[in-house]
């Protein structure tokens, strides 16, 4: 659970001048939002919601390959190392996904990103075992579908309407042309705070020590086994 205020870096964006009065009072109006939202996932998954903040800045990615193309990050969830070596799984939430995602798009974009965190906190804890030889480990911070260690249809049975907003927003990976198009002429041609992450910042290495640091509660764990079987008995049956 939070032990901070996840509007703070929106505040000392405010406080600075890097965002203006209408767009900060547009994201205190609606980040009630988020705050339904997440306690929905909480409800329907039977766990917390990882630590999470909003980011005021718009967050795009661009491909040294493709130079006119560049793909808007509304949500990433992030292992980050602190100052003590301490790992933490942290879902970042942008500022214009706040200001202008229909309600159900901020739910189901909060819900992915919590299969996300299932995802890398299983992977991490895999990881444990492996030999101490190995100085890092290579984790993306997009996940094919085809490779999901869960299922919406497992995390989230409990909850229908929010299977379905997942499903619908989420054929094969997020895409929401109304949603973009109105963050290009809102934000990025009003020349709103916007950062650029390349496509290797997807990529991330995490040193083993980080990784035997990450505190994961064995509810946590239990549940993921418990979401993985689920899917494992899904396939087993789809042969019969």
């Amino acid at each position: 659970m939070n032990t901070f205020d996840p509007l703070y870096k929106v505040h000392s964006a405010y406080r600075l001048g890097q965002i203006p009065q209408k767009v900060y009072d547009l994201v205190m109006k609606r980040f009630p939002l988020v705050i339904e939202g997440i306690k929905r996932v909480e409800e329907a998954s039977g766990l917390n919601y990882p630590y999470y903040y909003a980011e005021p800045n718009l967050v795009i990615s661009t491909s040294a390959v493709e130079f006119t193309e560049i793909g808007i990050l509304f949500a990433r969830t992030i292992p980050v190392v602190d100052a003590h070596k301490q790992l933490h799984v942290v879902v970042q939430i942008t500022a214009p996904l706040i200001s202008y995602g229909l309600k159900g798009t901020i739910h189901a974009i909060l819900a992915h990103e919590f299969m996300h965190y299932l995802e890398l906190v299983n992977r991490i804890l895999k990881m444990k075992v492996i030999s101490d030889e190995v100085s890092s480990t290579l984790f993306e911070g997009t996940y094919a579908d085809a490779t999901r260690l869960v299922e919406e249809r497992a995390v989230f049975k409990s909850d229908p309407g929010l299977i379905r907003h997942i499903t619908t927003r989420f054929p094969e990976g997020f895409r929401d042309l109304k949603l973009e198009e109105k963050v290009i002429k809102t934000w990025m041609n009003r020349d709103l705070p916007t950062s650029k992450v390349s496509l290797d910042a997807n990529i991330m290495k995490i040193p083993i020590e980080a990784m035997a640091s990450l505190k994961v509660e064995q509810c946590v764990k239990d549940k993921i086994i418990e979401f993985e079987n689920i899917k494992l008995k899904k396939k087993k049956t789809s042969y019969v």
